[in-house]
Order: structure tokens, then C-alpha cells, then sequence
């Protein structure tokens, strides 16, 4: 039976786990604030969603240093928490993609492609060091859940700046915002039902817990 069974802190996520996550919540929080101006000067709703993303995964990272340690029925609670403002984040992005279809003027392309390309970099790294605690509780996994997304989401940005490139229109940009929020929303459910399962789980004392072992 796993540590996790116990309702405690599983042994997969430590000391190297919270340094990995100041870490990430610091590369997020830095490339929020590049995207955000990259959108401006690009005029690109694409780099626009990234940007927020990067913002929700720089406040997820927050919230689960916040909680390591404590038992799993609070880490599913915030967990669901996440869940919900991924899904929220999700909606956003699509609201605001269907505005700009009928509102969006061409964006500059070698802005979006080279922005793209260092945010491809930075999630990389951060899902390098964050692969092998995916599948400790579903905190853990909301936590990488979002860096996949975002490595996903920063190709297609790419792809959106080349497409923009090659077709003088904003369409392809339009199309990568809309994959986003796809994936928000997509990834908002695996996190909800993960945590809702985790806080159905009986709840066993820490002590029963030791002595049963």
C-alpha cells in the first residue's frame, strides 16, 4: 500500500519537488510578463492566451508549494481548486478567440514564431525536471499536466506565427488560441475527476497509519 493510501505526504515528492517548483513559478512569472507585451506589439491572441497560461501555471505552482506537505485530502481539495480556474482559464481563452475571429487584424509573424520558440524552451526544461512526480497525487499531476500543455501550446504558437507567415492572414493564430483552450478545458476535467476520486478516499489516521505499518 502506497503512502498515499494513508492520507500523508507521498514519499515521491520532497525537498528536490519544492525546489523544482520555485523554480518553475519563477520561469512562469518571467514569461508571463515577456508574452504579454510580445501580444501587444504582435497583436496576436495566440501569444495573448499563452501569456495568461503562463500566469495560471506560475499561481498553480504557487499553490502547490503551499500544500506539500499536508495530508491528501487537502492537496485533492486544491487540486480541484486548480482544476476549476484551469477550466475557467479555458473559457476565457475561447471567448476571447471567438472575439477577435471577427475583431483581429494581421499579427506580426517572426514575433509570434520567435517568442514561441522561448517559451518552448523554458516549459521544456521546467517539464524535464518535473516528469518523474506526475503520478504522485493528482497536485502533482495538475502541476505537470499544465507544463505538457504548455510545451503542446508553444509549438502551435510556432506553427501559428509560420501559418500567419505564409497566408498574410490571422487565422492560424486564431486557430492555435482555440487549441489552447481546448486543451484548458480538457485538461481542467482529468484534474477534477482525479481530485474528486482522491477526496472520496476513506481517510485513515496518520498514527493508524504508522502503526499499520
Amino acid at each position: 500500500m502506497s503512502c498515499c493510501d494513508h492520507d500523508c505526504q507521498p514519499a515521491e515528492t520532497g525537498g528536490r519537488y519544492r525546489g523544482i517548483l520555485w523554480v518553475a513559478l519563477g520561469l512562469n512569472a518571467a514569461m508571463f510578463l515577456v508574452e504579454i507585451v510580445a501580444s501587444v506589439i504582435a497583436g496576436s491572441v495566440s501569444l495573448r492566451a499563452d501569456a495568461i497560461d503562463f500566469l495560471g501555471d506560475a499561481a498553480n505552482y504557487a499553490v502547490a508549494l503551499a500544500v506539500i506537505g499536508l495530508a491528501l485530502h487537502w492537496r485533492a481539495r486544491a487540486a480541484l481548486l486548480k482544476g476549476s480556474v484551469m477550466g475557467m482559464f479555458g473559457l476565457w481563452v475561447a471567448g476571447s478567440t471567438i472575439y477577435t475571429a471577427f475583431t483581429a487584424t494581421v499579427p506580426k509573424a517572426e514575433v509570434i514564431g520567435a517568442i514561441g520558440l522561448l517559451a518552448l524552451a523554458v516549459n521544456l526544461a521546467v517539464a524535464g525536471l518535473l516528469y518523474r512526480y506526475r503520478r504522485a497525487d493528482s497536485q502533482a499531476m495538475s502541476v505537470w499536466l499544465c507544463t505538457r500543455n504548455d510545451c503542446i501550446a508553444n509549438i502551435a504558437v510556432m506553427l501559428a506565427g509560420a501559418g500567419v507567415w505564409a497566408s498574410a492572414t490571422a487565422w492560424p493564430d486564431i486557430a492555435v488560441a482555440a487549441i489552447i483552450a481546448y486543451l484548458g478545458l480538457s485538461s481542467a476535467v482529468r484534474v477534477i475527476r482525479q481530485a474528486v476520486v482522491e477526496m472520496r478516499a476513506p481517510r485513515v489516521p496518520r498514527l493508524a497509519a504508522a502503526a499499520a505499518e
